[in-house]
């Protein structure tokens, strides 16, 4: 928990420190490669938790087999991903109103390296080699943000430019420590068939509830980048850093939500204590930051991202608000997924799309983009509660 913690604010001043040397225009282009990232991440999250998943499950031969599979499966998808990126670089620097498409062409160099990441990540996860886990995230954190710096002050290119080199670099060295040597292009052993079938709907599922998370979670920015002008999808993506702190902060409570509950379902244990722990953590810490952000708005963003950015100082707490339902809504999620519910991943993909609907048909200001995904996720969180409640009641 401290190292994730640790990770989390050296990612958060890592974009407050570019925010503050790129100035907004700028700072949008840079956010868009962050966001992309983390678009991108409901693939790498698919085999992250799906191989945490299944370490606790599979030992001996099947843990062996899997893990091969998992391996060669994230580099095929990873090169075809980056393949994507990179012949589609024109089209993408159109469609977001970026300087250069080549920052598209460096960032999908680094794709196949960050899915291979995800695989050995949640190899540690389910081991609970926390220790090693916490490694590969230092790692990548830091090459980003000494790296990025590094080459903002003595590189004479485009800013976007340098911080996909920062971006495709830190998932190499995120990679350290590596279990990686359990990539093989031949299959030396294999799954059983009944095996085969859980790994396979489990990949299913977790990958449609990842893609939800990442149209609720990201789908703003990009439509705000493709809507506004730059300079207001740089505040934007100002305002959205800065209210996403509780978003970081509850990824921490999840990454040990999904083995305690998947270890006690297996054991035969109650699994809703470890499910209301976790919801009581995250509902403190969201109602602490929307009161902060509704009482010292301009402090905050003032502190932060300097001047410049004071314009979205009105649309703070509002944020905040947004996504601490949605981080509450996401305990709930991912402790039906770790338990093989289908459910939540179909409520989800419903209100993910509706925001998306929302924003792309009210977007006359900021303001209306904030308040669409306030009514989605206050939609979503009713929706999991009614769920839950038919479920365990």
């Amino acid at each position: 928990m401290g190292s994730v913690l640790l990770v989390n604010g050296g990612n958060y001043l890592y974009n407050l420190v570019l925010g503050r040397l790129l100035g907004p225009e700028a700072f949008a282009d840079a956010a868009l490669m962050v966001t992309l990232l983390l678009v991108l991440s409901f693939v790498g999250m698919t085999f992250q938790l799906t191989t945490a998943k299944f370490a606790v499950l599979f030992s001996h031969d099947q843990w062996q087999a899997f893990q091969q599979i998992m391996y060669r499966y994230a580099l095929i998808i990873g090169c075809f991903a980056g393949a994507l990126l990179v012949f589609f670089a024109g089209e993408l620097q159109v469609v977001f109103n970026t300087a250069t498409p080549s920052m598209f062409i460096i960032f999908g160099l680094g794709v196949p390296l960050y899915f291979l990441m995800s695989v050995n990540r949640g190899s540690y996860q389910g081991r609970q080699l926390f220790t090693k886990l916490s490694i590969t995230y230092q790692t990548e954190m830091w090459s980003r943000l000494l790296l990025t710096l590094a080459l903002l002050f003595v590189a004479p290119m485009h800013p976007s430019l340098l911080v996909a080199l920062g971006i495709a670099f830190s998932c190499l060295f995120g990679l350290i420590p590596s279990d990686i040597k359990n990539l093989q292009w031949h299959q030396t052993k294999h799954l059983t068939p009944e095996n085969l079938e859980l790994v396979s709907r489990f990949i299913v599922l977790t990958a449609c509830y990842e893609l939800t998370q990442i149209m609720i979670n990201n789908s703003d920015i990009l439509l705000v980048k493709h809507f506004f002008d730059p300079t207001e999808a740089g505040l934007y993506a100002s305002l959205a850093l800065i209210g996403r702190v509780v978003y970081f902060v509850a990824w921490m409570f999840v990454m040990l939500l999904l083995p305690a509950v998947v270890q006690k379902h297996k054991d035969g244990e109650a699994t809703t204590p470890v499910l209301f722990k976790y919801v009581g953590y995250v509902s403190l810490l969201s109602t602490t930051i929307v009161m902060a952000s509704y009482l010292f708005p301009e402090t905050i963003i003032e502190l932060l991202f300097g001047e410049d950015y004071i314009d979205m100082a009105g649309l703070l707490w509002q944020y905040a608000l947004a996504t601490s339902l949605f981080a509450i809504s996401n305990i709930f999620a991912y402790y039906f997924l770790s338990l093989d519910q289908y459910v939540p991943v179909i409520l989800s993909g419903v209100l993910g799309v509706s925001q998306i609907i929302l924003i792309v048909y009210f977007h006359d200001s900021l303001l209306e983009v904030v308040q669409a995904q306030i009514i989605a996720m206050v939609a979503l969180l009713i929706t999991q509660l009614i769920y839950f409640a038919k479920k365990t009641l």
